[in-house]
């Protein structure tokens, strides 16, 4: 009898150590820390563990250890089932160690685990959220969209075999079986498809027989440019009542338009509509709630180095599809006031009403709220607030990846930079969280991996 009694005096313990505030949680890629962290944002926003990791629940490894125990894995972007109970990592080089493969071009993988079992704290620094770790479709792997029906995932390749440039390749993913159901093939030459190098050769989709050259080139080179290196993805809504594939090109400094329903039918070229160009190789990409405009950010050139955009541009989803004139309806400066500075808006996000387009921008160590209304009318001052971000150690935020909360209250930005080399130990990552409606940062968690990117927002446990 006292066995038994002290046998249901541990499972209450444990109980109670699982036990789950009323959230919203935050999941942020840990990136070259091979682990996602779950974050309780009502945790965070108390007093008492502000630039503290305390608001930490766990941290979830995307997959089995190596044999020798190294972690693996490079989560870079999350999202989170229809459902909201599994969550899809993104892991660019998939499952590698990041302090041995220090290069680009690793084929990606992507990460399947359980949110419930992510917040618990007993899944703290284990596998135990993990399903399953299916193949991510090609090299360098960074958007990942879940579809709801057909239950599908789109997920983008921006780089080559073991090169960062090369890649034209979009994968449709059965996440049950990590089946491939498709692969869009991006052209890279014809009508309406920019080359950007005065060197390239003549490629053409789709291959016929295999995959093309792998490319050597590593940014900044010149030879950048005839590959469009697709980054993130986002599905705008035609006023056809159709949906549209849309992805910011790295390697060609423009927007694609793509016919989604083509795509999921098994066709590999789908583009319908000449690419838009924008001020640099763009990196973050959204679609408004409504889903009529598809937000991109001009993060950096890979022609040349220290050479950076400081805009983002706004995207008519019906302009665009139709290859019309003004399908850029704006273009908006952010996170400097100087047009020529160096800014690398990474990310962006909407608000839930769809007025609002919040931007982290990594060179100026701030985010941007632009007001998407004024931006279309081309009025002045659209970036109506501009919110500097702080760490507790004084470095620089360097923020990244961004998410808001359903009630519109609160942004999640990652930040920090890649310090791996220096230490692969030493977690400089940090979540800040902004009250979007003070218009300021509020909080700060501390210890979240290292260059963490990718942020998803659950509002309530299994909701």
């Amino acid at each position: 009898m006292r066995l038994r009694v002290s046998l249901l005096g541990l499972c209450l313990v444990a109980v109670a150590t699982d036990a789950l505030a009323a959230g919203p949680y935050a999941f942020v890629t840990g990136r070259r820390d091979p682990r996602i962290y779950a974050i309780d944002l009502g945790a965070a926003l108390k007093p008492a563990n502000n630039n503290t990791g305390n608001a930490i629940i766990s941290r979830n490894w995307v997959g089995p250890k190596r044999l020798d125990g190294m972690l693996l894995g490079d989560p870079a972007n999350i999202v989170l089932s229809a459902d909201r109970k599994l969550a899809y990592v993104m892991n660019h080089h998939g499952q590698v160690s990041n302090s041995e493969f220090l290069q680009h071009g690793g084929r990606a993988s992507v990460s399947v685990l359980d949110v419930s079992k992510m917040l618990q704290k007993s899944s703290d620094n284990s596998d135990k959220a993990v399903l399953r770790v299916m193949d991510g479709g090609w090299f360098g792997g960074v958007g990942v969209l879940a579809l709801n029906k057909p239950d599908l995932l789109l997920t983008s390749a921006s780089e080559g075999w073991l090169s960062e440039d090369g890649s034209n390749r979009i994968t449709i993913i059965d996440p049950k079986t990590g089946a491939f159901v498709g692969q869009i093939q991006m052209p890279v030459k014809g009508e309406g498809i920019r080359q950007l190098s005065p060197n390239c050769a003549p490629y053409d989709v789709p291959w016929k027989s295999g995959p093309p050259p792998a490319l050597p080139h590593l940014a900044p080179s010149k030879e950048f440019g005839c590959w469009p290196d697709p980054e993130s993805l986002a599905i705008g809504k035609g006023s056809d009542g159709k949906s549209y594939l849309f992805s910011g090109n790295a390697g060609t400094e423009d927007v694609a338009v793509m016919d989604l329903e083509r795509a999921l039918k098994g066709e590999p070229v789908v583009e319908i509509a000449p690419r838009i160009p924008v001020q640099s190789g763009p990196f973050g990409i959204a679609a408004s709630p409504n889903g009529k405009l598809i937000a991109v950010t001009s993060r950096e050139s890979n022609l040349e180095d220290d050479v950076e955009g400081n805009t983002i541009s706004i995207i008519d989803v019906d302009l665009a599809r139709q290859g019309k004139p003004g399908a850029e309806a704006a273009r908006v400066q952010v996170g400097t006031d100087d047009p020529k500075a160096l800014g690398q808006p990474f990310a962006v996000a909407w608000t839930p009403d769809g007025k609002y387009i919040v931007v982290a921008n990594f060179r100026t160590n701030n985010v941007s709220i632009v007001d998407a209304e004024m931006a279309i009318a081309k009025k002045a001052g659209a970036e109506v607030a501009r919110i500097a971000l702080t760490r507790p150690d004084n470095e620089p935020a360097r923020p990244k990846g961004v998410a808001i909360t359903a009630d519109g209250h609160y942004a999640v930005v990652a930040g920090g930079n890649n310090t791996i080399k220096a230490s692969a130990t030493n977690l400089t990552g940090t979540a800040f969280v902004i009250d979007l409606q003070k218009k300021a940062q509020v909080a700060t968690v501390t210890g979240v991996g290292i260059d963490p990117y990718g942020v998803a927002i659950l509002d309530k446990a299994g909701k």
